[in-house]
């Protein structure tokens, strides 16, 4: 059976082939696991245990584990994982340093709706800090995995984005090539909506336009999602397009927003701006945020270029243009 090796662009890094590959071997395994073993694993969960009869741990932490072991042996020098404090060295004479949020969305499991792994490969500095406390702009590849009704792969090199199923007969991943620019005309937003009264005036300027439809500014009709998992909202938006908004808002804990900057942000900015989209903070892009610490958080609101860079003159407005709801904001139709 071909590995996922076979299927990657001509040209490739050998050492980041593997890593890819050596990822996508977890990937698979997960996919697998959330498939099929769901009901069997709560039910052991009561009884202490896990279907393996070992103690119950939480699927985030299983994937973590799961990754490590898998990059045993790899080229990858510094391992960052959303699941631990400091950086992990593997290897100091690896060339490679991958940082993971090795389950996105997992608050999201039990009510059987798409989670997700996502992942960045920076060229390995001296240290763990160096390797990862620098701008998404020189990473060498990122991705996601998500686990859905189809388990696909969205990877990109800095060429492009490319897509890959995984076949649930074989357990290896497909490849279906590159995929289209994100689309420029959608009708879709997402954000949470509960968090209104927190945000800022010109994210609620720009919602309050969007809720408004035909009769605001914008001339026209929209609908609000909101999944709460990112990987579900970003491959919603490679396929349709649209714009996500997670902004920073007035809460404590969430005056720098609340996505992380090095596990999330930095690898999901790059697949998007290689797809033809745009991601910020909502003016910077988010590629050229330097991190000043390891689990730094960041605003974020990337989708399709024209609507991420709207949401980017709504702070340019004065305090009582983006206050008032109907006024005429005729600049502002996408």
């Amino acid at each position: 059976m071909p590995t996922l090796r076979d299927v990657l662009p001509e040209g490739t890094d050998p050492a980041v082939a593997d890593t890819v590959a050596r990822l996508a071997g977890v990937f698979a395994e997960i996919a697998h696991r959330i498939a099929r073993g769901g009901i069997a694993e709560n039910l052991a969960d009561a009884r202490g245990t896990n279907s393996d009869g070992d103690g119950q741990k939480a699927l985030d932490v299983i994937a973590d584990d799961a990754f490590r072991a898998a990059l045993q042996g790899s080229a990858v020098r510094h391992y960052a994982s959303e699941e631990q404090e400091e950086v992990i060295t593997l290897d100091p004479a690896g060339t490679l340093a991958l940082a993971i949020d090795p389950l996105d969305g997992s608050s999201n499991i039990d009510t059987n709706v798409s989670i997700g792994t996502i992942f960045a490969i920076h060229d390995a500095a001296e240290t763990g800090a160096a390797s990862f406390l620098r701008p998404g702009r020189g990473l060498r590849a990122a991705g996601y995995a998500i686990y859905g009704p189809q388990c696909c792969l969205m990877l990109t090199f800095g060429e492009g984005v490319l897509k890959f199923v995984l076949d649930p007969e074989t357990g290896g991943f497909v490849g279906l090539g590159r995929i289209a620019a994100i689309p420029s005309e959608s009708s879709e937003y997402a954000i949470n909506a509960s968090n209104y009264r927190h945000w800022p005036a010109p994210i609620r300027a720009y919602v309050d336009d969007k809720v408004a439809g035909a009769d605001g500014p914008a001339g026209r009709n929209f609908n609000m999602r909101w999944i709460a998992s990112l990987v579900a909202e970003t491959h919603r938006i490679l396929t349709r397009g649209g714009i996500f908004l997670y902004p920073a808002d007035g809460r404590k804990g969430y005056e720098a927003g609340r996505l992380r900057l090095v596990y999330e942000c930095a690898p999901i900015a790059f697949l998007i701006e290689q797809a033809g989209g745009a991601a910020t903070d909502g003016i910077d892009p988010v590629l050229d945020a330097t991190p000043d610490r390891l689990h730094a958080r960041v605003p974020f609101v990337f989708g399709s270029a024209n609507k991420v860079a709207r949401v980017a003159t709504y702070f340019d407005l004065p305090e009582q243009e983006t206050s008032a709801l109907f006024s005429k904001r005729g600049l502002f139709r996408v």
